[in-house]
């Protein structure tokens, strides 16, 4: 399964990168594959996307899925399995929870109480 969303990801992302979807909202966007998922079944593969910058998410989403057609045909060839697996396009948020992540550790909150169990185990 990973072998297989890894080859998934590379052709979507030279797709998206050599900019062979002729769609204007594609045109004007640099889009990432950051990961896929396939089913056990190799018949769905989710693809994570994340347009550079974050800039306008919903509207590559649907320009996406209006070419799911052409994508598909193309990554079937590219990476050569028996059956071209149903495509899914989700936004992928795994940037914007490393961000949450991060602004709850630098918060004075948490900076306190590491600095209380610090001073705990300096006593200790």
């Amino acid at each position: 399964m990973l072998r297989v969303a890894e080859l998934v990801r590379h052709a979507a992302s030279g797709l998206l990168s050599r900019g062979e979807i002729n769609d204007p909202i594609l045109e004007k966007h640099v889009v990432t594959v950051p990961r896929v998922k396939m089913s056990p079944d190799l018949k769905l593969a989710t693809l994570f996307i994340m347009p550079l910058g974050g800039k306008e998410p919903d509207e590559v989403l649907k320009a996406l899925e209006r070419h799911r057609a052409f994508l598909r045909g193309e990554i079937a060839r590219r990476i050569n399995l028996k059956f071209a697996p149903e495509l899914r396009f989700k936004i992928d948020e795994t940037f914007e929870n490393v961000a949450r992540i991060d602004a709850l550790l630098n918060s004075e909150k948490v900076k306190r109480d590491l600095e209380q169990a610090q001073n705990i185990d300096d006593q200790e």
